[in-house]
């Protein structure tokens, strides 16, 4: 069964940053790169499961997409019951571990 994808606030401002950031809009392959991103996080909807648990909580998940040094973390956490998944933030791979308080604070969980 299909679940549901869904995108935080945070998650899709997120995209919108890496859009500016990569200047997607001036250049084709950075476009396609960045759609292969998000088409990533909708992928999640057939295999909600299939990322690693993340250090920072057991009960989030994520995804890496890219490469050097364009690498780039998905974390969602997958409600099973509702069948649904929520992208929580996308943030570049080589930054630190996110605080998982600021997403508390935030109602996302």
């Amino acid at each position: 069964m299909a679940y549901r994808v869904e995108w935080t606030t945070r998650a899709d401002r997120d995209l919108r940053r890496i859009y500016k950031h990569i200047h997607a809009d001036d250049s084709d392959p950075a476009f396609a790169w960045l759609n292969g991103l998000e088409t990533l996080v909708c992928s999640l909807d057939e295999h909600p499961n299939r990322g690693a648990v993340t250090p920072e909580s057991k009960q989030l998940r994520h995804l890496s997409y890219g490469n050097k040094p364009r690498v780039y973390r998905v974390i969602y956490r997958v409600y099973e019951r509702a069948k649904k998944v929520r992208a929580l933030h996308i943030r570049h791979g080589a930054r630190d571990a996110f605080k998982q308080t600021g997403l508390h604070g935030r109602g996302m969980l």
